[in-house]
């Protein structure tokens, strides 16, 4: 598989369970410096993890190939709490576009949070020694 790690995400801990047939899963066990003022995690913390739940689903179909997101909507049910876990799915997609789902859960696999999002493929870049083993750590 020709998956290239994120940096961002590497630094947050996620890790990648899932990368098939239009399907991805992340954890993530956010730290405190993740929070925000509430106690809970931050917004742009799940929003992330939601974006490459999204992204790593449409790359799952055509993994040579990059994906940049046109546009991404979030909708936050309840507050994130402890370890997460988001699945993102490819709902349809054509020879240069994706449309995905994604959902958020909490450890009492709570919906905490819904988005979807517009992704166009691009030709994949060399990115240097960045590989998907920095980033899959099942297991």
């Amino acid at each position: 598989m020709n998956f290239h790690a994120i940096p961002f995400a590497v630094h947050m801990g996620f890790t990648l369970e899932r990368f098939e047939n239009g399907e991805s899963e992340l954890h993530y066990a956010p730290k405190p410096e993740h929070h925000n003022s509430f106690d809970v995690v931050h917004g742009g913390a799940s929003m992330t993890l939601l974006d490459i739940a999204l992204a790593t689903a449409a790359r799952s179909v055509q993994p040579g190939s990059g994906v940049v997101t046109i546009e991404m909507k979030t909708t936050f049910m309840q507050a994130a709490r402890g370890p997460l876990v988001a699945r993102g799915k490819l709902l349809h997609r054509t020879t240069t576009m994706a449309f995905c789902e994604a959902t958020l859960h909490d450890a009492e696999n709570r919906l905490c949070a819904h988005a979807t999002g517009t992704f166009k493929y691009m030709p994949r870049l060399p990115a240097g020694d960045r590989d998907v083993h920095e980033l899959r750590t099942t297991g």
